[in-house]
């Protein structure tokens, strides 16, 4: 069953792209926070959509809230990722496509690419937006309003 707007956002772990587990618990409940599934490190889409969260990362910070990535690519993929277009938010690797399939995320495509969508949850850890488009950069924008609203 896929989260929707409403729902708590449940507790896992991760590898991050700096070699830490990440336990969402850190985060989810303490502050707003928007996570966000793409299906694969350096694709056109992807890096675009990357690449406009960082660019909007300040704005985000400034509103107390944090970013988090995640695509079933390795950690080594993610460091190269992260690096080369100087990402400064949190990037976690879903190898098992576990954290994906805790969330609902559909593949599109006829099931042959992993879904992009994008949650948005406030500081209680509420989702506020459930947003499932395959065009990366309408998720930055639809992710700030949210974020500001709360």
């Amino acid at each position: 069953m896929a989260l929707q707007v409403g729902d708590k956002i449940p507790n896992f772990t991760a590898i991050a792209s700096d070699d830490s587990v990440f336990d969402s618990h850190v985060i989810i409940g303490k502050q707003a926070v928007v996570i966000y599934f793409y299906p694969k490190d350096d694709t056109q889409v992807c890096t675009e959509q990357a690449c406009t969260f960082r660019d909007q990362y300040e704005d985000f910070k400034a509103l107390g809230s944090e970013v988090i990535g995640v695509s079933s690519d390795s950690v080594a993929s993610h460091q190269k990722f992260s690096k080369r277009y100087n990402l400064p938010f949190i990037l976690l690797s879903d190898q098992d496509k576990k954290i994906r399939k805790l969330f609902g995320v559909p593949n599109d495509l006829l099931g042959l690419i992993p879904g992009r969508v994008t949650y948005v949850a406030n500081k209680e850890g509420i989702i506020q937006l459930v947003f499932n488009s395959m065009s990366g950069k309408i998720h930055i924008k639809k992710a700030l309003a949210i974020i500001k609203q709360h």
